[in-house]
């Protein structure tokens, strides 16, 4: 019987060298990223959707992490929100997108 709950969770490094951990890290951060701005904006999935000239369903595959975000699709979606976007490995998260400067 267990004694209590998880309090953390600890990844072997092998499954952090692993590509495909990347990838959905790379994922999840173009989520985030996406999901952040679209909020900052104060626009719904169907909003974006519509300025992206994207499916409401398509937006939401990528804030579930569904989809892996090439380039093209970053360029669309950085013109749609209005933003720059930033790629850095070396920080956490590895991507958002910013507001342009005015």
């Amino acid at each position: 019987m267990s004694g209590g709950y998880h309090t953390s969770w600890t990844i072997p490094l092998e499954h952090r060298e692993d590509p495909a951990y990347h990838a959905a890290g790379r994922r999840m951060d173009f989520a985030q990223a996406v999901y952040e701005r679209r909020s900052a904006l104060g626009w719904s999935t169907v909003e974006l959707a519509r300025r992206a000239g994207m499916s409401e369903e398509g937006i939401e595959s990528i804030e579930e992490s569904g989809v892996d975000p090439t380039l093209e699709l970053i360029e669309q979606l950085a013109t749609a929100l209005e933003s720059g976007a930033r790629i850095d490995p070396g920080s956490t998260p590895e991507f958002r997108f910013e507001e342009r400067a005015a």
